[in-house]
């Protein structure tokens, strides 16, 4: 079945991402930088996320649960594409967090068996499954 991990907060376990703001607010961050309040930029704005996802954690929960969401790391192997081939069956892959498909997995093999792939966080795949499974992916 699902081959599902707990996340931790490592460097190498992140995605990047680009915010805009204000000079004022910018301005603010560095402030409490210089009055070591936070090691730099970075440390304020991950520690103002994870006060956000903290005070909004009930909420997530139950989204997920209502959605049937696996979190965390999802791990499609070719065995289970295989397995899932031979029976019939067509994977709904709903994830929040990192679902990374196996590089061994081919084109044809994830679109025979991968119905649906909705993935709030990031997907990992090799660049032909990507394109192969680009009209299922949500």
């Amino acid at each position: 079945m699902a081959d599902i991990h707990t996340l931790r907060d490592r460097q190498g376990d992140s995605e990047k991402i680009t915010i805009n703001l204000g000079f004022v607010d910018l301005g603010h961050i560095d402030l409490l930088v210089r009055e070591g309040f936070y090691s730099n930029r970075t440390d304020f704005i991950r520690t103002a996320i994870r006060n956000q996802l903290a005070s909004h954690a009930d909420a997530v929960k139950q989204s997920i649960v209502r959605n049937t969401l696996e979190l965390g790391l999802r791990r499609v192997s070719r065995r289970e594409l295989e397995d899932a081939k031979a029976k019939g069956v067509r994977l709904q892959i709903q994830v929040v967090g990192l679902a990374a498909i196996d590089d061994d997995v081919t084109p044809d093999l994830a679109r025979e068996t991968i119905e649906t792939i909705t993935v709030l966080g990031a997907l990992h795949a090799s660049r032909d499954v990507k394109a192969a499974l680009a009209d299922r992916i949500r």
